[in-house]
């Protein structure tokens, strides 16, 4: 079934049965790996895009429930705001591994969006969806609160 889908600031056709998770669509039909798959039932973090500007995790998000959304993949992600976090992922250094990374980045720039300075405890309630094998964790909240002190700059 061909639906439209507008994915990072373009409209796309994509060719999806009704309940292919978005996750599928992404990585498969549109060939953005950078959303990655985890766990498949919205736990770890890894699949997060942003729908309408709010982190949505893609694993369990049917294509057809945003067809009229705008997606936003790790490879959209634009502005300000997600200057910051990727200044602050660089100089921090945060990521080890780096599989969970877009979707800790996701998450990151969806806490800052609506909380320009955020505390630990915001950092660690909000970021609480996000998995990470390696455990980086200090690093991540670093790189949020680093992320601030950029956008306060």
């Amino acid at each position: 079934m061909a639906l439209k889908l507008k994915l990072n600031g373009t409209e796309r056709t994509v060719d999806a049965e009704p309940g292919t998770p978005l996750l599928w669509v992404i990585r498969d039909e549109l060939k953005l790996t950078g959303t990655k798959f985890g766990c498949g039932v919205a736990s770890c973090g890894a699949c997060t895009v942003h729908v309408d500007g709010e982190p949505t995790r893609s694993c369990l998000t049917f294509v057809e429930d945003v067809v009229d959304a705008e997606i936003t993949t790790i490879e959209g992600l634009d502005g300000r705001i997600a200057d910051a976090v990727q200044q602050a992922w660089v100089e921090l250094d945060v990521v080890q591994c780096g599989y969970c990374q877009s979707g800790q980045v996701m998450s990151a720039v969806g806490l800052l969006t609506g909380n320009a300075r955020p505390s630990v405890e915001d950092i660690n309630d909000y970021m609480a969806g996000n998995a990470c094998r390696c455990a980086t964790y200090q690093r991540i909240r670093a790189g949020i609160q680093r992320a601030s002190e950029i956008l306060e700059a």
